[in-house]
């Protein structure tokens, strides 16, 4: 089964991704993780995914706070990205909620160990809700933090 994705509009085909790394033609060479930079839960999370992807080669990461998130992936609402991790692959596909995580765990060596049991047959829906109830309960199981006003990772 291919995983499920879609690609954002073909209506802005020059998504500019200004803080990527790209390659010569000007493609991306990683993905991009728009994560909730305001979310204690969601910032642990990206620190930790900055610790698994060996050699820094595989993903980039973007507040959905961000103003370039407005600018470069103007098809991504807000009220989607509160909702859900997103990740937009080198590819331009989207990848949102639990299916951003079987992404992950395709993408970095080190979640290789887990990602059969996040593609069993019949367990999508398990993983759909429970992704859900994480990201609906995010700020009650490790609270909110904009000191500065622009929460970003150190």
């Amino acid at each position: 089964m291919l995983p499920e994705y879609r690609k954002v509009s073909s209506r802005h085909p020059k998504i500019t991704m200004s803080y990527a790394e790209k390659e010569p033609n000007g493609q991306p060479t990683k993905s991009i993780v728009i994560y909730d930079g305001q979310c204690n839960f969601c910032q642990s999370q990206i620190r930790l995914l900055r610790r698994l992807d060996i050699g820094k080669s595989h993903l980039d990461y973007l507040s959905l706070h961000d103003p370039l998130v407005s600018q470069d992936f103007p098809d991504l609402t807000y009220e989607a990205l509160m909702k859900e991790m997103h990740i937009v692959d080198p590819e331009h596909r989207v990848f949102a909620g639990s299916e951003a995580v079987k992404f992950l765990c395709r993408k970095l060596p080190l979640l290789w160990l887990i990602a059969p049991l996040v593609h069993l047959p019949g367990t999508k829906h398990i993983w759909k809700s429970l992704y859900d109830f994480v990201a609906r309960n995010r700020y009650r199981l490790a609270g909110k933090n904009c000191d500065s006003g622009s929460c970003k990772i150190d």
